[in-house]
């Protein structure tokens, strides 16, 4: 029965007296077998070489292959599968309806007309004053506006633009616009359609061709071109940047420039660069939809039509003080 207690005890707490007495002196602080070697035998010893052991002879251990270097750099990458590549056989169309079923047949479908719908299948509409405000130069004071309106849909609508100026009670200058918008990209419409200029001169008429959108690093980009009776030409280009100091209080910078390509002297226009204005707003959104503000703004002619504004004895640059409010709707 002794000898069968003996065998059943585990190996590891098979311990012979010689280790427990090591394990004691080493406990104790005594230095190793090997420590007390004199050093000449310790260095006779030969090297143990830990890439020539086997490991294989070892008992419960089993060999395992080593891969070098070359051996790695030689595996074949294109049998590893990434993501991508074709899709497999039983995967569902993407842009088919789920499992067959549309918003007119199929058991889900209401009777009668349909009636959910799309977001890009309603009508909306808007109303954006950029800017209506009072400006303020040595000659006079002059009440300006600039707003846009839409109605339709995500891919087409009705564009309105109006831009122009009053002074004592009079229209000095306005342009109106009545284009057709259509998206041919994210945050970009092209816009087709007429140009009306009214004011003390003349009355002009233009067909209109532009786009309008959001540029890269967030600039508000609105450029067009126009064609008028008499072979008259022009081009007008408006750009602006809206950096928010705060969540509230916001500094935009504003670019506008025009140029036409025949000079209209009825107007005091000439041919080539004509005038541009460039200017900063600083407002405060007291919601999204109602922000007053107050800026400055620097105005001039330029080319042909600074020479007509000096025959007319009119100034070519001026700094305008502008106080306002940006509302929608």
């Amino acid at each position: 029965m002794a000898i069968i207690g003996l065998g059943a005890t585990p190996a590891w707490a098979q311990t012979s007296p010689a280790a427990e007495t090591m394990d004691h002196a080493q406990h104790q602080g005594a230095p190793s077998p090997d420590a007390v070697k004199p050093k000449a035998a310790r260095d006779a010893m030969p090297a143990m070489d830990p890439s020539g052991m086997d490991h294989g002879a070892m008992p419960g251990m089993k060999p395992e292959k080593v891969e070098t270097a070359g051996e790695m750099a030689a595996m074949d990458h294109g049998e590893m599968k990434m993501q991508g590549g074709s899709a497999p056989p039983d995967a569902r169309d993407p842009h088919a309806y789920s499992g067959g079923y549309t918003l007119e047949s199929g058991p889900y479908a209401l009777p009668g007309p349909r009636v959910l719908r799309l977001s890009d299948e309603h009508n909306f509409g808007a109303l954006l004053v950029d800017r209506l405000e009072r400006v303020h130069t040595r000659d006079g004071n002059v009440t300006a506006y600039d707003m846009q309106a839409w109605f339709g849909r995500n891919y087409n609508r009705l564009v309105v633009k109006a831009e122009g100026d009053v002074s004592q009670g009079k229209l000095q200058e306005a342009r109106t616009e009545l284009l057709w918008g259509h998206a041919i990209a994210t945050f970009w419409d092209t816009q087709l359609g007429m140009r009306y200029d009214s004011g003390v001169g003349p009355d002009r008429s233009w067909l209109a061709f532009g786009v309008q959108g959001l540029a890269p690093y967030w600039f508000e980009v609105d450029a067009a071109a126009y064609v008028g009776d008499n072979g008259r030409t022009a081009l007008r280009l408006g750009a602006e940047y809206e950096l928010l100091l705060t969540q509230r209080l916001i500094l935009q910078p504003r670019l506008e420039i025009n140029a036409y390509g025949k000079s209209d002297e009825a107007l005091g226009i000439g041919s080539g660069l004509s005038d541009g204005a460039a200017g900063l707003r600083l407002r405060y959104e007291f919601t999204r939809q109602f922000a007053p503000y107050v800026g400055v703004e620097r105005a001039g002619k330029f080319g042909k039509t600074a020479d007509l504004a000096r025959i007319a004895g009119e100034k070519t640059d001026e700094t305008r003080w502008v106080a306002g409010v940006r509302f929608w709707f």
